[in-house]
């Protein structure tokens, strides 16, 4: 497995007891879609390496895991901060005019007012305010993602359509 076709499920962040648990961060929406998995990817020497779980559950909103073959706190604690991947085929189906980020990634920026801008080149998120980044006139431009800013997403035509804070393009093209 690749991680170019996978996607960040969350991370380890610290052991559980003595008997090779660990408390896992869920970067997901919604967790409970999730229920029901027998395995993450681990990076581990730039390799995804498999993972097989033999419970998952969620105790005063932390997730508890204990792995196969992870029976020792010291085996635990060799899996601290590490990320935890899964297969793109596990995220759930979005409804119709939804996305997920890594999907706009390349897709061609369209305002409303201003036409084609740009190519949306990353994702930032963050607690405060999740942003894409384009490159345009040469600039890296920083647009807030918001349903006020980003009005809707043309997966098949790879175009992102845009009501972009009238003067936002001006701060960077100074």
């Amino acid at each position: 497995m690749h991680k170019d076709d996978c996607f960040e499920f969350g991370k380890i962040t610290k052991t559980h007891g003595l008997k090779g648990e660990v408390l896992f961060f869920l970067d997901v929406d919604d967790p409970s879609k999730y229920e029901g998995i027998d395995a993450v990817f681990i990076e581990r020497r730039g390799n995804l390496v498999p993972f097989f779980l033999e419970y998952l559950s969620l105790h005063n909103n932390r997730y508890i895991a204990k792995f196969e073959d992870i029976d020792t706190i010291e085996d635990a604690e060799a899996l601290k901060d590490a990320q935890l991947f899964l297969p793109m085929s596990a995220l759930p189906k979005l409804p119709e005019g939804q996305f997920y980020y890594h999907d706009i990634v390349d897709f061609k920026v369209v305002d409303q007012n201003l036409g084609e801008l740009g190519t949306v080149s990353k994702i930032y998120t963050n607690s405060a305010q999740d942003i894409l980044e384009m490159e345009y006139k040469g600039k890296e431009v920083l647009i807030p993602i918001s349903d006020d800013i980003i009005l809707t997403a043309e997966l098949d035509n790879k175009v992102l359509n845009t009501n972009l804070p009238e003067g936002l393009l001006d701060i960077y093209m100074e």
